[in-house]
């Protein structure tokens, strides 16, 4: 560890912090969620105007129109905040879970028991709702947490956990619980990554850069979450009106976030009747339509708009916009190779009513999430029933796939004898 590490007295205040929630009780810690949320309603105002100013930078800086969305907080998104950390609050404890007990047969008591993971660090975007949604998680398990955000939503980052610090004041809870690293420059990140003695565990939450920056330079351990090159593969079997809407859902919802399509493979049998319709759905959102030859021919003799021929790179390239890349395949076969081959692993989908095609696509593909006949929009925490989600891990060590609450503990064997000796 650098002596001269300018996040140390963070280290050194959310190291004594996670001692406390260690060893905190189910009701204090669900309490101090439940005190927080009110904190956001009741300073919605203050929220809003601190993201104002972050959305009229961002805009005089340039940034795209897709990004600034991810920005962007309303009276809704803050209330859908609040109520975010209103579900994890009613979670289960996750702490102190007897995972094994049994025997040995020299008489010993094994008990494998959940423990906090204690200091989590969090590197993360333009997303301020992240800031309440990875707080709300660690302090749920016993964690204590360092949150280092985008320069680009600094001021919404900043009043929100000024927010929630001030909430923990009035319970249980120390307020270094919760720290945010106020110098958003590369240096201060490089700084988070060299945490070692103070962070546990590091989570990078954003692009494909800013985690693969982070798995390549960090001197603490990772949990990779994950790029979102997502696929829906639109198989001969299929119904085609299901597709195009699973597909407009998927695409246009919200382009901007992980879960997000980004190519379609349409098998060739079903080409002609459904790239047509695809494409006439795209278009009201006007998409980007990157396309291999056979799509090419197909959607132009259609009349489609917004045509652009496809090349190798954008294959494996993550839009988070209004683009999708377009590929049609022979055989459930080659859309699984293919997927393989492209995909970051996050989500992929089958649309069909054959159900043994389902069961080899959902069996075969290697990601944190498959579909079958349904949006992968649903890879989300609090759509899949965890209240919320601390980012989607699309590695395979710890955690995979939406991180809730029951993702941010580990374990330890606690062992009880009656004076044996080896």
């Amino acid at each position: 560890m650098n002596p001269l590490n300018p996040l140390i007295p963070l280290g050194q205040r959310a190291k004594e912090a996670s001692r406390v929630l260690r060893i905190s009780s189910d009701e204090d810690r669900a309490d101090a969620l439940n005190r927080i949320a009110e904190a956001l309603i009741s300073h919605m105002e203050e929220i809003l105007a601190a993201n104002a100013e972050d959305i009229a930078m961002a805009k005089e800086n340039g940034m795209q129109s897709s990004m600034v969305d991810r920005l962007a907080l309303s009276e809704s998104r803050i209330r859908e905040m609040a109520e975010g950390v209103l579900a994890v609050s009613r979670w289960k404890d996750p702490i102190g879970a007897v995972l094994e007990d049994y025997y040995t047969p020299g008489g010993l008591n094994v008990k494998k028991v959940s423990v906090p993971l204690g200091v989590i660090g969090i590197i993360f975007e333009a997303r301020p709702n992240v800031t309440s949604d990875c707080a709300a998680l660690c302090i749920r398990a016993g964690n204590a947490v360092i949150l280092r955000g985008g320069k680009e939503a600094f001021r919404s980052n900043k009043t929100v956990t000024d927010i929630m610090r001030a909430a923990l004041k009035d319970s249980a809870l120390p307020e270094d619980a919760i720290q945010l690293v106020e110098d958003t420059s590369r240096a201060s990140a490089t700084a988070l990554m060299e945490l070692s003695g103070y962070l546990d565990v590091l989570i990078p939450r954003g692009g494909a850069g800013l985690i693969r920056s982070v798995v390549d330079n960090a001197k603490v351990p990772v949990i990779e979450t994950g790029a979102g090159n997502c696929h829906i593969y639109v198989d001969k079997a299929a119904d085609i009106d299901m597709a195009v809407n699973i597909i407009f859902n998927a695409k246009t919802s919200r382009p901007s976030v992980c879960n997000a399509a980004e190519k379609i493979l349409v098998h060739r049998d079903i080409a002609e009747a459904a790239l047509p319709k695809i494409a006439a759905r795209l278009a009201e959102k006007k998409v980007e339509l990157r396309t291999d030859d056979p799509s090419m021919a197909i959607l132009s003799g259609a009349g489609a708009d917004h045509l652009v021929p496809a090349t190798e790179e954008d294959w494996g390239t993550e839009y988070i916009d209004l683009i999708l890349g377009i590929k049609v395949v022979d055989s459930i076969d080659e859309a699984i190779a293919h997927i393989e081959k492209y995909s970051t692993n996050h989500s992929e989908c089958i649309v069909t009513e054959d159900p043994d095609a389902a069961a080899k696509f959902l069996a075969q593909v290697d990601s944190a999430a498959v579909y079958h006949n349904a949006s992968t929009r649903f890879t989300d925490g609090g759509q899949l029933g965890l209240g919320a989600e601390i980012g989607i891990s699309t590695q395979k060590l710890h955690a995979r796939g939406p991180m809730g609450v029951n993702q941010l503990v580990t374990y330890k064997y606690v062992i009880s004898g009656t004076g044996q000796i080896r």
